[in-house]
Protein backbone atom coordinates (compact mmCIF):
# COMPACT_ATOMS: atom_id res chain seq x y z
CA UNK A 1 0.00 0.00 0.00
CA UNK A 2 2.55 2.26 1.15
CA UNK A 3 4.51 1.63 -2.39
CA UNK A 4 1.35 2.69 -4.02
CA UNK A 5 1.00 5.97 -2.23
CA UNK A 6 4.33 6.83 -3.32
CA UNK A 7 4.04 6.24 -6.65
CA UNK A 8 1.05 8.34 -7.10
CA UNK A 9 2.62 11.07 -4.98
CA UNK A 10 5.96 11.18 -7.40
CA UNK A 11 3.26 10.66 -10.78
CA UNK A 12 1.50 13.55 -9.10
CA UNK A 13 4.55 15.82 -8.28
CA UNK A 14 6.49 15.14 -11.43
CA UNK A 15 3.62 15.75 -13.64
CA UNK A 16 2.50 19.15 -12.37
CA UNK A 17 -0.52 17.70 -10.34
CA UNK A 18 0.60 19.19 -7.57
CA UNK A 19 2.11 22.67 -7.91
CA UNK A 20 5.90 23.63 -7.30
CA UNK A 21 5.29 25.15 -3.78
CA UNK A 22 2.28 23.67 -2.93
CA UNK A 23 1.34 22.92 0.50
CA UNK A 24 0.57 18.97 1.16
CA UNK A 25 -1.37 17.96 3.88
CA UNK A 26 -1.29 14.94 5.55
CA UNK A 27 -4.49 14.07 6.13
CA UNK A 28 -5.90 15.54 3.37
CA UNK A 29 -3.53 13.12 1.17
CA UNK A 30 -4.55 10.26 3.45
CA UNK A 31 -8.42 10.50 2.80
CA UNK A 32 -7.49 11.09 -0.40
CA UNK A 33 -6.25 7.73 -0.45
CA UNK A 34 -8.12 6.01 1.92
CA UNK A 35 -5.36 5.39 4.42
CA UNK A 36 -4.55 6.19 7.26
CA UNK A 37 -1.77 9.08 7.78
CA UNK A 38 0.99 6.70 8.69
CA UNK A 39 1.91 5.51 5.39
CA UNK A 40 1.48 9.07 3.96
CA UNK A 41 3.85 10.26 6.07
CA UNK A 42 6.25 7.87 5.61
CA UNK A 43 5.76 8.45 1.67
CA UNK A 44 6.58 12.25 2.15
CA UNK A 45 10.01 11.08 3.89
CA UNK A 46 10.72 9.39 0.66
CA UNK A 47 9.73 11.52 -1.52
CA UNK A 48 11.83 14.35 0.42
CA UNK A 49 15.31 11.63 -0.21
CA UNK A 50 14.51 12.14 -3.85
CA UNK A 51 13.74 15.80 -3.48
CA UNK A 52 10.47 16.42 -4.56
CA UNK A 53 9.52 17.76 -1.28
CA UNK A 54 10.51 19.48 1.45
CA UNK A 55 9.37 19.07 5.40
CA UNK A 56 9.48 21.99 7.05
CA UNK A 57 9.41 20.51 10.99
CA UNK A 58 6.22 22.78 12.54
CA UNK A 59 5.48 24.56 9.19
CA UNK A 60 4.18 22.02 6.77
CA UNK A 61 5.52 20.08 3.96
CA UNK A 62 5.86 21.23 0.49
CA UNK A 63 6.23 19.98 -3.00
CA UNK A 64 9.95 21.45 -3.90
CA UNK A 65 9.95 24.42 -6.23
CA UNK A 66 13.82 24.14 -7.89
CA UNK A 67 15.74 27.68 -8.23
CA UNK A 68 16.64 28.52 -11.39
CA UNK A 69 20.41 27.68 -10.61
CA UNK A 70 18.94 24.15 -9.98
CA UNK A 71 17.18 23.99 -12.73
CA UNK A 72 20.31 25.21 -14.71
CA UNK A 73 22.36 22.17 -12.62
CA UNK A 74 20.06 19.36 -13.03
CA UNK A 75 19.75 20.50 -17.10
CA UNK A 76 23.47 19.92 -17.16
CA UNK A 77 23.58 16.92 -15.70
CA UNK A 78 20.78 16.16 -18.28
CA UNK A 79 23.11 16.70 -20.92
CA UNK A 80 25.55 14.21 -20.19
CA UNK A 81 23.01 11.69 -19.07
CA UNK A 82 21.32 11.78 -22.08
CA UNK A 83 24.82 12.56 -25.04
CA UNK A 84 26.20 9.11 -23.04
CA UNK A 85 22.71 7.35 -23.90
CA UNK A 86 23.21 8.56 -27.88
CA UNK A 87 26.22 7.62 -27.87
CA UNK A 88 26.02 3.88 -26.06
CA UNK A 89 22.71 3.59 -28.16
CA UNK A 90 24.92 4.77 -31.19
CA UNK A 91 26.97 1.59 -30.20
CA UNK A 92 24.43 -1.13 -29.94
CA UNK A 93 23.88 -1.70 -33.79
CA UNK A 94 19.94 -2.41 -34.70
CA UNK A 95 17.87 -2.69 -31.38
CA UNK A 96 14.40 -3.07 -30.62
CA UNK A 97 14.74 0.70 -29.08
CA UNK A 98 15.24 2.38 -32.30
CA UNK A 99 12.23 1.01 -34.25
CA UNK A 100 10.33 2.38 -31.25
CA UNK A 101 12.27 5.95 -31.59
CA UNK A 102 11.15 5.72 -35.19
CA UNK A 103 7.49 5.32 -34.83
CA UNK A 104 7.57 7.96 -31.96
CA UNK A 105 8.77 10.45 -34.20
CA UNK A 106 6.07 9.25 -37.06
CA UNK A 107 3.21 10.30 -34.27
CA UNK A 108 5.35 12.69 -33.15
CA UNK A 109 5.75 14.89 -36.74
CA UNK A 110 1.67 14.35 -36.97
CA UNK A 111 1.42 16.22 -33.84
CA UNK A 112 3.50 18.64 -34.49
CA UNK A 113 1.70 19.38 -37.82
CA UNK A 114 -1.27 19.41 -35.69
CA UNK A 115 -0.77 21.50 -33.27
CA UNK A 116 -1.19 19.10 -30.82
CA UNK A 117 1.17 20.21 -28.21
CA UNK A 118 -0.22 18.62 -25.30
CA UNK A 119 -0.02 15.15 -27.17
CA UNK A 120 3.21 16.38 -28.39
CA UNK A 121 4.60 16.64 -24.73
CA UNK A 122 3.67 13.37 -24.17
CA UNK A 123 6.08 11.91 -27.06
CA UNK A 124 9.12 14.05 -26.05
CA UNK A 125 9.09 12.35 -22.56
CA UNK A 126 8.77 8.87 -24.25
CA UNK A 127 11.75 9.33 -26.52
CA UNK A 128 14.07 10.61 -23.93
CA UNK A 129 13.02 7.69 -22.09
CA UNK A 130 13.53 4.95 -24.87
CA UNK A 131 16.30 6.97 -25.67
CA UNK A 132 17.60 6.19 -21.81
CA UNK A 133 16.55 2.59 -22.32
CA UNK A 134 18.51 1.79 -25.48
CA UNK A 135 21.33 3.04 -23.60
CA UNK A 136 21.23 -0.58 -21.77
CA UNK A 137 23.05 1.11 -18.60
CA UNK A 138 21.42 0.37 -15.46
CA UNK A 139 23.23 2.36 -13.99
CA UNK A 140 22.63 5.58 -16.34
CA UNK A 141 19.32 4.46 -16.59
CA UNK A 142 18.56 5.19 -12.26
CA UNK A 143 20.54 8.27 -12.28
CA UNK A 144 18.31 9.78 -15.35
CA UNK A 145 14.98 8.73 -13.39
CA UNK A 146 16.11 10.32 -10.28
CA UNK A 147 16.98 13.38 -12.14
CA UNK A 148 13.95 13.52 -13.81
CA UNK A 149 12.19 13.42 -10.88
CA UNK A 150 13.98 16.31 -9.22
CA UNK A 151 13.32 18.61 -12.44
CA UNK A 152 9.37 17.91 -12.42
CA UNK A 153 10.58 17.18 -16.64
CA UNK A 154 6.88 16.86 -17.46
CA UNK A 155 6.20 20.25 -16.01
CA UNK A 156 9.34 21.63 -17.58
CA UNK A 157 8.75 20.34 -21.31
CA UNK A 158 5.10 22.03 -21.25
CA UNK A 159 7.29 24.79 -20.33
CA UNK A 160 9.78 24.63 -23.05
CA UNK A 161 7.20 23.54 -25.85
CA UNK A 162 5.45 26.79 -25.07
CA UNK A 163 7.74 29.29 -27.11
CA UNK A 164 6.99 29.92 -30.84
CA UNK A 165 8.15 27.71 -32.99
CA UNK A 166 10.04 24.95 -30.46
CA UNK A 167 7.64 22.26 -31.07
CA UNK A 168 9.06 21.85 -34.63
CA UNK A 169 12.28 22.72 -33.95
CA UNK A 170 12.75 19.85 -31.05
CA UNK A 171 11.03 17.65 -33.46
CA UNK A 172 13.50 18.04 -36.11
CA UNK A 173 16.05 17.77 -33.70
CA UNK A 174 14.57 14.60 -32.64
CA UNK A 175 15.30 13.57 -36.12
CA UNK A 176 18.88 13.91 -36.33
CA UNK A 177 19.62 12.44 -33.12
CA UNK A 178 17.64 9.11 -34.34
CA UNK A 179 19.42 9.76 -37.94
CA UNK A 180 23.11 9.91 -36.36
CA UNK A 181 22.78 6.64 -33.86
CA UNK A 182 21.26 5.13 -36.95
CA UNK A 183 24.49 5.78 -38.75
CA UNK A 184 26.29 4.38 -35.70
CA UNK A 185 28.03 7.74 -35.48
CA UNK A 186 28.07 7.58 -31.70
CA UNK A 187 30.57 11.52 -31.42
CA UNK A 188 27.70 13.15 -33.45
CA UNK A 189 24.85 11.43 -32.05
CA UNK A 190 26.38 12.44 -28.39
CA UNK A 191 27.45 15.97 -29.62
CA UNK A 192 23.77 17.06 -31.05
CA UNK A 193 21.48 15.47 -28.36
CA UNK A 194 24.12 17.53 -25.75
CA UNK A 195 22.51 20.57 -28.30
CA UNK A 196 19.16 19.87 -28.74
CA UNK A 197 19.14 19.68 -24.23
CA UNK A 198 20.74 22.94 -23.95
CA UNK A 199 18.24 24.40 -26.83
CA UNK A 200 15.54 22.71 -24.25
CA UNK A 201 16.74 24.48 -21.61
CA UNK A 202 17.14 27.66 -22.80
CA UNK A 203 13.09 27.48 -24.12
CA UNK A 204 12.67 26.62 -20.43
CA UNK A 205 14.08 29.49 -18.70
CA UNK A 206 12.78 31.76 -21.33
CA UNK A 207 9.25 30.41 -19.84
CA UNK A 208 9.97 30.33 -16.63
CA UNK A 209 11.12 34.07 -16.70
CA UNK A 210 8.10 34.64 -18.61
CA UNK A 211 6.01 33.50 -15.65
CA UNK A 212 7.51 35.21 -13.05
CA UNK A 213 8.16 38.55 -14.39
CA UNK A 214 5.94 41.33 -13.18
CA UNK A 215 2.58 42.02 -15.55
CA UNK A 216 1.84 45.94 -16.02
Amino acid sequence: MQARVIAEMRRRITSGDFAAGESLSELALAEDFGVSRTPVREALKQLQTEGLVEIRPRVGTFVTEPSRREVVELFVMKEVLEGAAARLLAQRGQVAELDLLEANLVEADRAVAAGQHARYAELVLDFHDLLVQGSDNRKLQSHYRTLMNQLAYARLVRTSLSQPGRPSKSDQEHHQVLDLIRAKDGDSAEQVMREHVRASQRAVLIGLNAATSPRS
